[in-house]
């Protein structure tokens, strides 16, 4: 599967003198050029749900919903679940379900990252695999499996949640 990510990371000085990355939003015809290298039809809700993904990293299908409308107002709740189930296919999309959550979607596919969640906001961010290559762990007995894949979420107190804890 080919490398789909649009996004372009760039390095910025903020104003608390930290270092922090700056992902480019792409373009409606940039969406357009991964429906069509996917073999997909180019649909407005497909194009607006790919936005919003990208947008909205680890959002929930609520949230990509509520993206979605604020570029196709009349778009039904099918019309994204269907455009999500297609774009998770055509592996434009992945798709996460943390024990506990509901499913949530990101743009960073092609790659091997995992996941970090906080238990008690729920936010979740990505955690790149320190080995670098997938899969990353060796299953003890593969019972006759190809593996090419280990999927890793790694749970505890986002930064918020720990600081709020100790006070």
């Amino acid at each position: 599967m080919g490398e789909h990510r649009l996004k372009r990371a760039r390095l910025f000085l903020t104003h608390s003198r930290e270092w922090s990355t700056l992902w480019d939003v792409a373009t409606t015809s940039e969406f357009q050029q991964l429906l069509r290298g996917a073999a997909l039809r180019v649909t407005r809700p497909r194009v607006a749900v790919l936005r919003a993904v990208y947008a909205n990293p680890h959002a929930d299908t609520d949230s990509i919903i509520r993206a979605v409308r604020q570029d196709l107002a009349d778009v039904s709740h099918q019309a994204v679940y269907d455009s999500l189930h297609t774009l998770t296919g055509a592996g434009l999309v992945r798709r996460i379900q943390p024990s506990g959550s509901v499913a949530r979607y990101e743009s960073r596919v092609g790659d091997n990252h995992h996941h970090v969640v906080c238990r008690s906001c729920g936010v979740v961010e990505d955690a790149d695999c320190a080995v670098g290559e997938a899969p990353c762990l060796t299953a003890s007995h593969d019972h006759g499996f190809a593996i090419d894949e280990a999927e890793v979420i790694y749970w505890g107190l986002c930064p918020g949640c720990s600081t709020a804890s100790r006070s």
